[in-house]
């Protein structure tokens, strides 16, 4: 008796010491006979205020109007025990979420003595229940609210499980007809093949996301362009529980990026046609100027031989605007494929002087032209024959700028530079014409850009002359004021002193005669698809010596071969049929020793043409001819 005594001793301590939980006893009518302080903490009531009063009063009025504490004592007496959450009532009349707990209690004999109640506050749980379940609700409503974007989910596998109003617009399946489908039937049908939409979620899985944009099928089976992201969903240990899929439907945006492409691309069309205008009008001006020059010199030239008097010098002037012609064509070349000129030391004043009567003859009668040259220059690093067409470019400048005439000066000096700049002669192209305002001469240098009207130059000339100076180490300034003229500065760098010493004038003057290269007598076979190119070349040929066959194609070619032997094969390349490069191979497997060289007009053969043979340039010269022929000749001496 003393054991339980003592236990019952402990067990009231127990009772006593818990304030988390309301612990007290009813009797088999409900009313309250103890109290902790548990309980006075939880519904306010102090054990003097509630031991007698019945239990209901902790229950809402509606709920004691509907009997709910009547038949909480009655479940619990009859099936053992009775829990249950709710709404309860403290002193002050505020409420409380309690969950209830109540056991009947029976004495040693099996009589029903009363109820043990446990009560516990769970309002903040409750209250943060309830607002995940708002937050939820109100995510849900706001999901199946957006139609812009289709947002669904996914299971691990990739079938939806999930499906709002926004899918459903652009992609035209109800809920119930996709939710428990593969999303792959989005994709089309060659993607699913390729296995895109598996790789799609490969990438969120081990990316923590995918994204792309690409082509998508509606229900209907058209397509519309998509902006997909996916992002995988992972519980609290990082276990994949699936994926979230947002989509947006941009195909008016693609629809107005590829109208804006084509329209961007009609325009660069346009213009790329307007520069080939431009520029083909110009070279037509250009190369005019240069025909003008040389069918007058060649008229004069037969009234001078019918006259019996000396026709050279306009033979010489001819020959000159020819290769002035064939230079314009070379630097048009060059300016189209980059190539690299052709670096000698260059003696600018005799280079000048070698030009003058050209130079006189293009600026014309009203013109007149100074030059301003020091005792002694240096020579410069530079091609000669592209400083040449440079100095003719900003000469014709200048001549278009005072149209009513006027003074051009050629000045050439050695400007100071800063220490390890390098040494500099430098030309200058003065002019007294209109000059160019800021805007103008700001684009002055642009490749097709001119001031000059449609036809009236090609609008490379000073784009050309800036980039023979660069390529040459140098540099080209232009500076000009509205109505007090253009100066332009062609700066090239002075050549290394050993390259100086000992060396013979660049240029010969136009009555010396280089000496030719002796030669045997050859047999040439001479094939061109042009009868006046080939006419010259067989002239060229027979006055060097050589016995000359002559064909019109790469077929009269090798049936020619096959007839007869032949030293040397001189062919065009860009024949009709058959070029030159295959000519030569076939010739080769005909008549192995025959030696072979080819004639082109490019600047450079075609992209992918490789033989090992000579090429000798349109235009060239009797003189070219024979150097080309005495090489080869020596080459198979030494072989």
């Amino acid at each position: 008796m003393a054991d339980s005594t003592f236990s019952q001793s402990k067990a009231d301590l127990l009772v006593q010491s818990v304030t988390d939980y309301a612990i007290y006893m009813l009797d088999p009518q409900g009313i309250v006979r103890s109290w902790n302080p548990g309980a006075e903490r939880l519904k306010g009531y102090s054990a003097d205020e509630i031991i007698g009063q019945h239990f209901s009063r902790f229950y809402t009025e509606e709920e004691r109007a509907a009997g709910v504490p009547d038949r909480a004592l009655d479940k619990a007496l009859n099936e053992g025990r009775y829990e249950a959450e709710g709404w309860r009532m403290r002193k002050d009349g505020s409420r409380f979420w309690a969950n209830v707990v109540v056991d009947p209690i029976r004495d040693e004999n099996g009589e029903h003595v009363g109820f043990a109640k446990i009560t516990r506050d769970l309002t903040e749980r409750r209250e943060a229940e309830q607002a995940l379940r708002r937050s939820e609700e109100r995510f849900r409503l706001l999901v199946q609210g957006v139609t812009d974007y289709a947002i669904y989910m996914l299971d691990p596998l990739g079938y939806v499980s999930s499906w709002n109003a926004g899918a459903q617009r652009f992609k035209g399946y109800t809920a119930e007809e996709i939710i428990g489908k593969h999303f792959s039937n989005f994709y089309q049908p060659e993607d699913r093949d390729a296995g895109v939409p598996e790789r799609a979620l490969k990438t969120a899985e081990t990316e923590g996301r995918f994204e792309a944009e690409g082509w998508r099928m509606r229900k209907d089976g058209t397509r519309f362009w998509a902006s997909v992201v996916i992002d995988p969903i992972r519980d609290d240990d990082g276990h994949l529980l699936g994926f979230t899929k947002i989509t947006r439907d941009l195909t008016e945006r693609k629809h107005a990026q590829d109208a804006l492409e084509l329209s961007r691309e009609q325009v660069y069309q346009a213009q790329k046609m307007e520069a080939i205008g431009q520029l083909t009008g110009g070279v037509a001006h250009d190369f005019n100027n240069i025909l003008a020059a040389i069918s007058g010199s060649i008229e004069i030239a037969l009234r001078r031989i019918d006259a019996g008097q000396d026709p050279r010098q306009f033979l010489q002037n001819a020959m000159h605007g020819a290769k002035r012609g064939a230079t314009l064509t070379q630097r048009l070349l060059s300016f189209a494929r980059k190539q690299e000129l052709e670096l000698a030391p260059v003696d600018l004043v005799a280079s000048i002087r070698d030009t003058a009567g050209l130079l006189e003859r293009t600026i014309g009668p009203n013109v007149s032209l100074e030059t301003r040259f020091p005792m002694r220059l240096p020579r410069v690093l530079a091609d000669r024959a592209q400083f040449e067409l440079a100095l003719m470019n900003l000469i014709v400048n200048a001549r278009d700028a005072m149209p009513d005439g006027g003074s051009i000066v050629l000045a050439i000096d050695c400007p100071p530079t800063a220490p390890g700049d390098g040494r500099f002669v430098r030309l200058k192209v003065i002019d007294e014409g209109e000059g160019m305002d800021d805007e103008t001469l700001s684009r002055a240098i642009e490749p097709f850009f001119t001031t000059k009207g449609i036809g009236k130059g090609t609008g490379l000339g000073l784009s050309m002359v800036q980039g023979m100076a660069e390529q040459c180490g140098g540099r080209f300034v232009i500076s000009s004021e509205p109505g007090r003229g253009t100066t332009a500065e062609i700066w090239l760098q002075v050549a290394e002193e050993e390259q100086q010493e000992d060396e013979q004038q660049l240029a010969a003057p136009a009555n010396d005669v280089t000496p030719r290269p002796a030669a045997p007598s050859l047999r040439v076979l001479a094939v061109d698809d042009d009868a006046i190119v080939l006419l010259n070349t067989v002239t060229m040929l027979e006055d060097l010596g050589h016995a000359v066959t002559e064909r019109h194609s790469g077929a009269e070619a090798l049936a020619a071969l096959e007839g007869e032997e032949f030293d040397l094969l001189l062919s065009d390349y860009a024949m009709p049929g058959m070029n030159g490069g295959e000519l030569v191979r076939r010739a080769r497997e005909i008549q192995p020793s025959i030696n072979a060289a080819i004639v082109s007009g490019y600047a450079d053969l075609p992209e992918g043409t490789a033989l090992d043979v000579p090429r000798l340039a349109k235009p060239f010269t009797e003189d070219d001819l024979a150097q080309l022929i005495a090489r080869l000749t020596a080459q198979r001496a030494a072989a």
